[in-house]
């Protein structure tokens, strides 16, 4: 085939020579353009697949910032094991629905975890229910000493909430239509523990941390 092409091209006045460097040009620029699209596919779906990655997890102070720095030592915890964690005071939650609703639009797909203490448990309910509406999965949302709270919205998967009855906080209960999971955790027996202080409780602390990177070694 390629000596019918060199006779024809030899009546056309071309070279066999310069003919095939141009056939072997055009099909490496092929074999260029194949490599470069393969190459794109793998980066971008090395990025979704980072943008999936891991969980995500905001800490809401209470009242002022100033008694929940037990928030603090989990954040710390958590990031130490790979986990993106930040701690935000309570006034800023309706920021961070925001912010997660950005995340969201760029593709950023990870577990979503709310972490609250008394006030803060009580927005960390509130930034649920603000996603609800935009088909958001809350995958686990934690509550220290909520007090006239919210019911726990339809887009929370787990609900785990530690609280004193009597005494400070109350138990969370669904709204209509929830068919996640609560687990009310009713601490008033240890007297170790108080309404400010229960933040910074190694059990409490241990239990949270537990129940977080579970949804890191399920990704």
């Amino acid at each position: 085939m390629l000596g019918a092409v060199a006779a024809i091209e030899l009546v056309e006045g071309k070279k066999p020579a310069v003919r095939m460097r141009q056939m072997l040009r055009s099909r490496a620029a092929r074999l260029g353009v194949f490599l470069v699209g393969a190459s794109v596919a793998m980066i971008l779906f090395g990025c979704d697949s980072a943008l999936a990655a891991g969980p995500r997890v905001f800490l809401l102070r209470g009242w002022f910032g100033v008694f929940s720095t037990g928030l603090d030592s989990i954040a710390d915890q958590l990031k130490a094991s790979g986990i993106e964690a930040e701690v935000v005071g309570h006034l800023d939650w309706s920021n961070k629905v925001g912010e997660i609703l950005r995340d969201r639009s760029a593709g950023r797909t990870s577990p979503l975890v709310l972490v609250g203490h008394s006030q803060g448990a009580n927005n960390a309910i509130d930034i649920a229910r603000s996603l609800e509406g935009y088909n958001i999965t809350v995958d686990l949302l934690v509550t220290l000493s909520p007090f006239l709270q919210k019911p726990v919205p339809t887009n929370v998967a787990k609900a785990i909430n530690y609280y004193q009855g009597p005494g400070w906080g109350q138990p969370l209960e669904g709204d209509r239509g929830f068919r996640g999971k609560i687990v009310n955790n009713n601490l008033v027996d240890d007297p170790t523990i108080s309404h400010i202080g229960m933040d910074k409780s190694a059990k409490v602390q241990a239990e949270i941390l537990r129940e977080i990177t579970a949804l890191k070694s399920n990704r």
